[in-house]
């Protein structure tokens, strides 16, 4: 029997989890095989018909919103469409990445419909900022050293693998990504740190209450392969921890959220 999901907040209207990585979300004609799904796990656990409101990769981890209801999940839609809702990740990446910036590179969808050249290019940013290094003495590609980041990332669009693809464009691919990464990184990653995954975690959202309208910060702790991989490069400090606040209108949710140029928060 799977183990219960984590759940970050429930009440009457919407549910919140912790989506576990390599756990598809719901079913899907790509993974025919695949017999457990995270809605459907969500919907044994809590009795009752819940409705996926975005949407997270496969390889990826972190939090998960559910309406309770179809009219909620048209209303929670309608925001994440809207761009109302502020997605904050954490991602290990190669290299010593940027300090802070926007990037902003078109992207093509990869739905495998048809051929990636085919498809029209579709605006698309994120804003990222580095959070802290480390250099360990081994040699993993060509260099005596190898170099690793924390980046923090907040997607300002919703395109597919956004976080993934803009990273690697930009030279500092995630860790564990099998199609954007790099091979090599990836597999000392899996056989010598004891991480075999995608290190990209989805650790909080920030939105209005669909009903109440109370804008709610959740913030959702990585699982226990990235914390004990945060303890050893000595990143402990930026793990965040499963919380549920409301904020106050003028509120930031993030410390780089603060400025509008940077992350807009949009209120009502």
């Amino acid at each position: 029997m799977a183990d219960e999901l984590r759940i970050l907040y429930r009440d009457e209207h919407l549910a919140i989890v912790h989506k576990p990585a390599g756990l598809l979300v719901h079913r899907t004609a790509l993974a025919r095989g695949e017999r457990e799904f995270l809605l459907q796990r969500l919907r044994d656990q809590l009795g009752q018909r819940v409705y996926p409101v975005h949407r997270l990769d496969r390889p990826t981890s972190g939090a998960m919103v559910f309406a309770l209801s179809s009219e909620i999940a048209t209303r929670l839609g309608d925001a994440f469409a809207e761009r109302d809702v502020v997605k904050r990740y954490l991602a290990v990446v190669r290299g010593i990445g940027p300090e802070a910036e926007h990037l902003d590179y078109a992207l093509r969808e990869e739905d495998g419909r048809r051929p990636k050249a085919e498809m029209p290019a579709q605006e698309a940013t994120t804003v990222v900022r580095r959070l802290d290094s480390v250099e360990l003495p081994v040699q993993v590609d060509r260099y005596p050293q190898s170099r690793y980041s924390l980046m923090e990332a907040y997607p300002l669009t919703g395109r597919r693998h956004q976080i993934r693809r803009h990273l690697s464009r930009r030279g500092y691919p995630i860790i564990g990504d099998a199609k954007h990464g790099k091979g090599k990184h990836n597999r000392f990653f899996a056989e010598q740190l004891d991480t075999p995954r995608l290190l990209l975690a989805a650790v909080g959202l920030a939105f209005h209450h669909p009903e109440t309208g109370q804008r709610l910060r959740i913030e959702c702790a990585p699982d226990g392969a990235m914390r004990a991989l945060f303890e050893r490069f000595g990143w402990s400090g930026h793990l965040p921890q499963d919380n549920v606040e409301t904020l106050s209108p003028t509120e930031t949710p993030w410390p780089a959220t603060a400025a509008p140029s940077t992350v807009p928060l949009t209120t009502p």
